[in-house]
């Protein structure tokens, strides 16, 4: 390709305003759109994948917004009457194709890396844990714009339209929403909305989320994407340079094998599209307290409270106590019941509880996991009695005097005079009677069976 003729095309092209418009719309949605998710663990700063799969979150836009300018591009023959001048040049109509694609194709990718170098550049502040595994992510986050625009460049010149633009870029938005639309599925065993990947929903690479630190998107689905986009951008090109008609269906052949092969190649199973990264939650110890790779610059901080945690247990509850707290490295579909265990006490940075607290308090929190954990993988799912024993739990294994206000903030007015009454009654009896109630409790929650808080009160365990 002669570079002279790229750079006339990048400056009289619309080519480097997409790229402008393509960069400035995906920054506007992460800090606008997303910025709550900055505190999350998965925020788009914290983790390299996490980046990764957030900068993909734009292309909900940004992808409909690469097709339509791509579609305007191919008019421009059209518009400026120059089509049967250039169709009589010797230059092959390939030729000035491959300039052309090649030319928005560039700025486009430039456009999506410059986002990902404004998060990679944060991320290397807030983590210790580098690796390559989201590279592949933002690889097929660049040619999916690209896709888009070649695929809008060759529509135009086939359709030159005034209004093939923005159907184009209808087209594609629509695709977008319907595939994030499928992801939703509600659990009638609990009523909870969830989001579940399916078959099309993997036709969006906007629609893959940073669901949790320790997963990252499975092999199958980088390459059954790849092969997608890969035949939209065919279909695109092959449609630019096509003169007549019978070229012109041929054309349809690379999208819709791309889309036959990638339905073949992408994971039918919702368990198959996010998998563990085994090198991010292998353990990192220090005594009895764990954490993720991932978390390892955490270890220091936590690990001094946590293992006060465990002592003040052990002292309250002698042999019934847990004796090590990790950090959950499964991850569960919301719907399910995570596996807990009696002498392990297992924790999530995702609960803002234990992310957000420091020295007693961090210590308090885990104590109050620990003894009452929750029994569903959906972290809003605490119940209030699950809220009330732990609140009473860790008031008991402190020694205070009362439930500590902060625990109970949520609650109602009722529901609070009911934990001091139940607390009031629980340290009023022998100490013998009082380890064996929490006991009970402890051990029905981590069985998941009965309730915690009628435990307490000499009720059924759960």
């Amino acid at each position: 390709m002669n570079m002279r003729i790229l750079r006339i095309e990048l400056k009289r092209s619309i080519a480097p305003w997409a790229g402008v418009a393509a960069f400035t719309m995906s920054l506007a949605v992460m800090y606008l759109v997303m910025e709550k998710d900055f505190l999350t663990t998965t925020g788009w700063t914290n983790q390299w994948t996490s980046m990764a799969l957030e900068t993909r979150a734009p292309l909900y836009f940004v992808w409909p917004l690469a097709a339509g300018l791509g579609a305007r591009q191919g008019l421009r023959d059209h518009r400026s009457g120059a089509t049967e001048l250039l169709i009589s040049t010797p230059r092959p109509t390939s030729h000035r194709a491959a300039v052309l694609s090649a030319a928005t194709a560039i700025t486009l990718a430039a456009a999506f890396t410059a986002v990902v170098l404004v998060g990679g550049v944060q991320v290397l502040t807030n983590t210790s844990y580098t690796h390559l595994g989201w590279v592949p992510i933002s690889l097929v986050g660049a040619l999916t714009v690209v896709s888009g625009a070649v695929l809008g460049m060759g529509v135009g010149r086939t359709l030159p339209f005034v209004l093939t633009p923005p159907a184009v870029a209808m087209g594609i938005l629509v695709l977008t929403v319907l595939a994030q639309l499928s992801l939703e599925k509600v659990d009638a065993a609990t009523g909870f909305s969830t989001w579940e990947p399916n078959l099309f929903s993997l036709l969006s690479p906007a629609a893959q989320e940073a669901r949790d630190v320790l997963l990252t998107l499975s092999v199958s689905v980088h390459v059954g994407q790849a092969i997608w986009l890969c035949g939209m951008a065919a279909t695109g090109f092959v449609l630019l340079t096509a003169a007549n008609l019978r070229n012109r269906l041929i054309a349809l052949a690379p999208v819709v094998a791309g889309a036959v092969i990638a339905l073949l190649v992408l994971p039918s199973d919702p368990r198959q599209v996010y998998v563990v990264d085994k090198a991010a939650a292998r353990l990192v110890c220090d005594g009895p307290v764990c954490v993720t790779n991932t978390h390892r610059a955490r270890l220091n901080d936590f690990a001094g409270p946590a293992r006060d945690a465990l002592r003040m247990m052990r002292s309250a509850l002698g042999d019934q106590a847990p004796i090590l707290i990790r950090e959950d490295t499964e991850v569960w579909p919301d719907s399910s019941r995570p596996r807990r265990f009696r002498q392990t006490a297992l924790f999530d940075f995702e609960d803002h509880e234990i992310a957000a607290a420091k020295g007693k308090e961090l210590t308090r929190a885990l104590i109050a996991n620990s003894l009452v954990p929750r029994c569903s993988a959906y972290l809003g799912a605490t119940s209030s009695s699950d809220v009330s024993a732990q609140s009473i739990a860790a008031s008991w294994v402190l020694d205070e005097p009362e439930p500590h206000s902060s625990d109970m903030a949520y609650l109602s007015s009722g529901q609070q005079d009911e934990i001091r009454k139940v607390y009031g009654e629980l340290t009023s009896l022998p100490r013998a009677e009082q380890r064996s109630r929490i006991s009970t409790m402890y051990l029905g929650a981590v069985a998941c069976k009965g309730d915690p808080f009628a435990a307490l009160g000499g009720g059924a365990s759960r």
